[in-house]
């Protein structure tokens, strides 16, 4: 990727969010939903989608930044293209780091598009092991979507029940607005907890980090439904998938009283999940 560096910072931040899409109230006003369909579900993950790759554009970044001057033991994969310039400006003891993938675009080793700019502020006291970083976005768009929004993550370094290693945690609370190309507008508010898991100690190579994600949360829908989501079973992802879904894990999901289960498997590097309404399992194809 091409760099411009003024001073050299670093960032982390994340982001994901499962939620559920909107529904239609039934024709006598009462409120009540129809069951949770499973084209929701895919826009749904369209979504999850947008949210997971800024997250990972994020991380690539602070493990880039925080290993400026370590020596790789091996080869170096990044999750960024080569199209993406980043600039980074010390003002008052606060880093600011924009990313800019530019107005025409740079596709993601998932195959996923972004342009815009990402642009992420945090203090530059790097020896603490607690940090606070907020970021907003320019016109960033991901596969056609406008992403805007401010996010609060507070990343540390400590042990958990998940792993009793020192290793990255990440805490995010969550207010994003998405608007697809058609114009319909999506919100998403919610805490998540992200775990780095595998690859820690080797920040050169993106493709062997793995996360762990806990948490809930509720996603708006264009007519106004609210969606309740909760992390039943912790999602796993693992980078060398080159997906941006989970590969394992359950999320339990509710809409004026309509319920739903996603599961996401048992490990397969694919997008597929089974999902399960009234007693009925079905899998579905979670596409792009």
């Amino acid at each position: 990727m091409k760099t411009k560096f003024l001073l050299i910072g670093t960032f982390i931040t994340m982001s994901f969010f499962v939620g559920c899409s909107s529904d239609e109230k039934t024709n006598d006003g009462s409120g009540s939903a129809k069951a949770i369909t499973n084209e929701e579900i895919i826009t749904n993950s369209t979504i999850d989608a947008s949210v997971e790759d800024v997250t990972n554009i994020a991380e690539d970044q602070f493990s880039a930044q925080l290993n400026v001057n370590s020596k790789p033991g091996g080869p170096i994969k990044n999750f960024l293209p080569s199209c993406a310039t980043i600039t980074t400006v010390l003002t008052n003891n606060t880093w600011t780091k924009t990313v800019d993938f530019g107005v025409e675009g740079c596709t993601l080793n998932n195959g996923n598009t972004v342009k815009g700019k990402m642009v992420v502020s945090f203090s530059n006291d790097f020896t603490s092991s607690t940090q606070t970083i907020s970021y907003t976005f320019e016109g960033f768009y991901h596969n056609g979507k406008k992403i805007q929004g401010s996010k609060s993550i507070v990343r540390t370094i400590k042990e958990t029940n998940i792993l009793v290693t020192p290793h990255p945690v990440s805490t995010a609370a969550i207010d994003l607005t998405i608007t697809f190309d058609d114009g319909k507008v999506y919100t998403r508010k919610g805490t998540l907890i992200k775990e780095m898991t595998s690859g820690y100690d080797t920040w050169f190579d993106w493709d062997d980090n793995a996360f762990v994600v806990t948490g809930s949360g509720t996603t708006t829908f264009p007519n106004g439904d609210t969606f309740s989501a909760e992390i039943t079973t912790p999602l796993e992802f693992n980078a060398s998938c080159r997906k941006s879904f989970a590969v394992k894990g359950i999320v339990s999901i509710t809409k004026n009283g309509a319920l739903a289960t996603i599961d996401y498997g048992n490990g397969e590097c694919d997008m597929l999940a089974k999902v399960t309404k009234d007693g009925v399992t079905e899998e579905v194809n979670l596409k792009k």
